[in-house]
């Protein structure tokens, strides 16, 4: 235990260490309570655990929710869904049926408990940290590991203590909190750290508006984000009709944090984040009077009952001007029946509002694309370039008050502008709560003999080949600062149902940036690419890491790399390292060959990596933040094959 021992974070983290010391920058091993898969990343989870030969999961719980493929265009979609119910049966796993809600409310409302851990398959899995737990977003496979009993690996994170004080003014909620942030730090501000939240501001906020705030941590680029479990969490959890899963958290009196930060409540505005990125923030009054076709309501970043509602109090005896779509998307079944039994369904779609089913939906590219070169108001977490379907997309992130606001008055709005008296609208204490869909894992004894549903459309991992000593590479594409992983593997309708065949969704990598990358890749076999600051943002999805990986990508050389994707390199063989001096990310190009001798031992001797460049014989210095565990995972070849290593069958 260090200085730091008061923090909720470290008492979390203490609670769970297997490994390590609880020093910033060190690597440490966790036990893990909980995890969570979702349908975008769960079908690989669940053909890694078949790879793995796993018997039944180890941990206390782990579940599987269908939200984000739902469109059902053709067989690939369902497919993956039986499959995926097929694998739970077998594995032990919880399983939410399509349709039944996002993952990340849903699995708070029937599963969070305060002082767990959670991993999920879903960089937004972070949001349970507004129930006291610690909950962290990873590539797949190492769900699947956690799954399989084995410790979670990460790098000690420094704690980043945000103290809230004052009182929301009307007009401003819980979104603005956490733009806000992002509009001190940006989306790269929170790397290497777990922001946890303190201070008095914190009593008017309630567990799902907490859940707004830690869900678009990710969006900083944070470890995590942690709330205290107190009496909001309780009052959450009694009115799930889950009071016994309570349990006190809070953070001691003389808790000290790495960094500090503070915001005053009271002094907040409503803010926008600009197209195409969560960290271009501004307040809503220096953007107002701009033209939109799109007002979008839900998403796991707005998740809760007061979000549709008071959305529902600004456009009650309105009309949504002639020009906007105002799409609604529920979060959860159990919340649609409530919205609709307290009356705030009828209003919203009485004043236009298209009524879409409980799932990620547009958020995920998955339908309700906006119309091109036009402007789309959103409640969701992330507006990267062409992440909503369409590639010139203009996506704004807002708060539910400005985009019920805006879907009125056909322009950018700030709500504080209508005229009349802010709704206060509070979380109810008797949600309607539906457990129909969620089916409970078979008997063990009955889980051993059942067999794997495989449509046409689920192939099998392919087999990655060990990391050479010796590699004589070229440059396959050179990208600037921080592509993210919509960028690398696109989403969508015309591309995830791909995602249990990774041969056919590798034809799409990079297709955004350059649409030659893939026949390039192919031609070139093993090559780099070399990336700016920050590369990988945003999503989990490893299938950024594993297609690429397929077609032939073996180094990634970046100024800087988001933690979630520079992790899911290492588990597919890739190996990521970075420039000494990040002038020389600029003197590389498309088709330079670099060479790179004695790897093993340069990366295990843990120094300066040493590259040629062919042709000037200039000498490129590289770096890496790898451990021997990782070191010897990447030289193995991936995760998979290193795990059958350490134990044999």
């Amino acid at each position: 235990m260090n200085d730091h021992a008061g923090t909720v974070a470290h008492q979390l983290i203490a609670a769970h260490l297997i490994d390590g010391d609880m020093v910033a920058g060190e690597e440490i091993a966790l036990r893990i309570d909980q995890t969570l898969t979702q349908d975008a990343t769960g079908t690989l989870v669940m053909l890694e655990l078949e790879a793995m030969q796993l018997d039944r999961v180890q941990t206390e719980l782990s579940a599987q929710y269908v939200d984000h493929n739902l469109l059902q265009e053709d067989f690939r979609n369902p497919d993956d869904h039986r499959f995926l119910k097929s694998a739970c049966n077998r594995f032990g796993v919880w399983y939410s049926r399509a349709g039944n809600g996002v993952s990340h409310p849903t699995h708070m409302q029937r599963f969070g408990k305060p002082g767990k851990t959670l991993l999920g398959s879903d960089s937004h899995s972070c949001a349970a940290g507004s129930l006291g737990m610690l909950a962290i977003g990873a590539g797949g496979l190492e769900v699947a590991m956690a799954m399989a009993g084995e410790p979670f690996y990460l790098t000690m994170p420094e704690i980043w203590g945000i103290e809230l004080t004052g009182e929301l003014p009307d007009w401003v909620s819980a979104k603005d909190i956490i733009l806000e942030l992002l509009r001190r730090h940006g989306v790269d501000g929170g790397i290497g750290r777990i922001l946890e939240y303190h201070g008095p501001g914190l009593n008017q906020l309630s567990a799902m508006d907490r859940h707004v705030i830690a869900n678009m941590g990710a969006e900083l680029g944070a470890t995590t984000s942690v709330f205290p479990a107190d009496e909001q969490v309780e009052r959450f959890l009694r009115s799930e009709q889950r009071g016994d899963d309570f349990t006190p958290l809070v953070a001691e009196q003389d808790a000290n944090y790495d960094r500090t930060d503070c915001i005053d409540l009271a002094t907040l505005v409503p803010l926008i984040a600009r197209p195409s990125s969560p960290g271009d923030v501004v307040p809503v009054s220096e953007v107002a009077g701009e033209p939109i076709q799109q007002a979008y309501i839900g998403s796991s970043a707005n998740p809760g009952y007061r979000d549709f509602a008071i959305a529902a109090e600004i456009v009650r005896d309105g009309r949504v001007h002639d020009d906007v779509s105002f799409d609604i998307n529920p979060t959860s079944r159990s919340l649609l029946e409530t919205l609709m039994r307290d009356g705030y369904i009828a209003p919203l779609i009485h004043a236009g509002g298209r009524l879409h089913q409980a799932g990620c939906n547009g958020c995920i590219g998955m339908g309700q694309a906006p119309a091109s070169e036009s402007n789309s108001l959103r409640t969701t977490p992330r507006n990267f370039p062409g992440r909503s379907g369409t590639q010139d997309d203009r996506v704004w992130l807002c708060s539910p008050e400005t985009a019920a606001a805006s879907a009125l008055a056909g322009t950018i709005t700030d709500p504080r502008s209508l005229d009349r008296q802010a709704p206060r609208i509070p979380e109810p204490d008797d949600p309607i709560i539906n457990a129909h869909n969620l089916i409970a894992p078979l008997p063990e004894s009955i889980a051993r003999s059942t067999d794997l549903d495989k449509g046409p459309n689920i192939q099998s991992l392919p087999d990655l080949a060990p990391l050479d000593d010796e590699l004589r590479l070229p440059v396959g594409l050179c990208v600037g600062d921080d592509v993210s992983t919509d960028e690398i593997m696109p989403a969508g309708a015309r591309v995830l149902p791909y995602r249990s065949n990774i041969p056919r969704i590798a034809e799409f990598v990079y297709e955004a940036v350059d649409p030659d990358y893939v026949s390039r890749a192919k031609k070139l076999g093993d090559h780099i690419i070399v990336g700016g600051r920050n590369y990988g943002q945003g999503s989990s999805r490893e299938h950024a890491a594993l297609a690429p990986r397929h077609l032939g990508l073996r180094l990634v050389i970046a100024r800087s790399f988001a933690r979630i994707h520079w992790q899911n390199l290492v588990n597919f063989g890739v190996l990521p390292l970075t420039f000494e001096d990040p002038g020389d990310a600029d003197k590389l190009k498309a088709g330079d060959i670099v060479v790179l001798t004695a790897l093993h031992a340069q990366l295990r001797e843990g120094g300066p990596v040493s590259a040629t460049l062919v042709g000037d014989d200039h000498r490129l210095g590289l770096r890496h933040q790898l451990s021997h565990r990782q070191i010897d995972v990447l030289i193995t070849g991936g995760l998979i094959p290193w795990q059958r290593q350490q134990h044999p069958h």
